[in-house]
């Protein structure tokens, strides 16, 4: 029988199948660590889901898959909001703050390649960090751009719409995709196409006055991974519709920015944060 005396704790999420998933994982994930916790997933439609014929390339801009879900929070019809890492605008609205996170996940790009093509020559991606890195492995590609959740994606590209397409690894594990009839995948190296802020990672928000409930349960790792890698998004001042990338290991800090190309520097796990900060915001004055 249910607990009449347990909280319960309204996550709220976008509703593809992806976003479900990560609600699902955060249920099971807090739910080990928080007794006596259960949780409902509250599905909402942001404007990015409703807006399917938009390009993100050029309609993209802050909150577009997060708004609605942060305002679930200030209204108070969701206690935490599950995001993408990646999906956050360097800011949060008055009243929220990034609580935490879950470990993070595989924090590759994967080139998903239609079977029969060996050179892609039509890559199918609207996002300009993606596009200015792998122009220099595939210079002669045209990109064109096609939305949709990632099953949709594959399919599309398993039907001709392009030689190939860009996903990320983790949330392709996450849904439990290892193999795409048409569809090979070729996992791409750091070095050669730094993922975006915060990619791999399940971050939860919520309202200001709950940080103290929810912040001990998180992955206290993941957390200051994921603050460093937004001190470089914030030191830019950057959008998702600016070339850019950073992403730190926990030795190395790369870091991608259209004016230079790509960089790495050392930076040790053991070194306290406000130190690894610095050297951040040292490599964004230097850009």
């Amino acid at each position: 029988m249910p607990n009449s005396d347990a909280k319960k704790i309204r996550l709220a999420t976008r509703g593809s199948p992806l976003a479900l998933k990560q609600a699902e994982m955060v249920a099971a994930y807090l739910g080990q660590r928080m007794a006596g916790a259960e949780f409902e997933i509250v599905e909402i439609k942001t404007t990015g889901d409703k807006k399917q014929e938009w390009s993100l390339e050029k309609f993209g801009g802050k909150g577009l898959f997060t708004k609605e879900i942060e305002d679930a929070l200030l209204d108070g019809s969701a206690d935490i909001a599950v995001h993408s890492a990646k999906d956050l605008p360097t800011e949060n609205p008055d009243g929220l703050s990034i609580v935490g996170c879950l470990p993070r996940d595989a924090d590759r790009d994967v080139l998903a390649v239609r079977d029969g093509v060996d050179v892609p020559l039509l890559i199918a991606s609207g996002s300009p960090r993606r596009r200015a890195q792998l122009k220099k492995i595939l210079p002669a590609a045209v990109w064109t751009e096609f939305r949709g959740n990632v099953e949709t994606r594959l399919k599309k590209l398993s039907d001709g719409a392009a030689d190939a397409t860009v996903l990320s690894e983790a949330g392709l594990l996450r849904l439990g995709i290892s193999e795409f009839e048409g569809v090979k995948f070729k996992p791409l190296k750091l070095d050669v196409c730094v993922p975006a802020v915060g990619q791999g990672i399940i971050a939860l928000q919520c309202r200001d006055a709950d940080i103290a409930l929810y912040r001990p349960h998180t992955d206290a790792a993941t957390n200051d991974t994921l603050s460093l890698e937004r001190e470089f998004l914030t030191a830019l001042g950057g959008g998702c519709q600016t070339a850019f990338a950073a992403n730190y290991d926990g030795e190395l800090f790369r870091f991608f920015h259209e004016d230079i190309g790509y960089q790495k520097i050392p930076i040790a796990q053991s070194l306290p944060f406000n130190q690894k900060v610095a050297l951040v915001k040292e490599v964004v004055s230097g850009l």
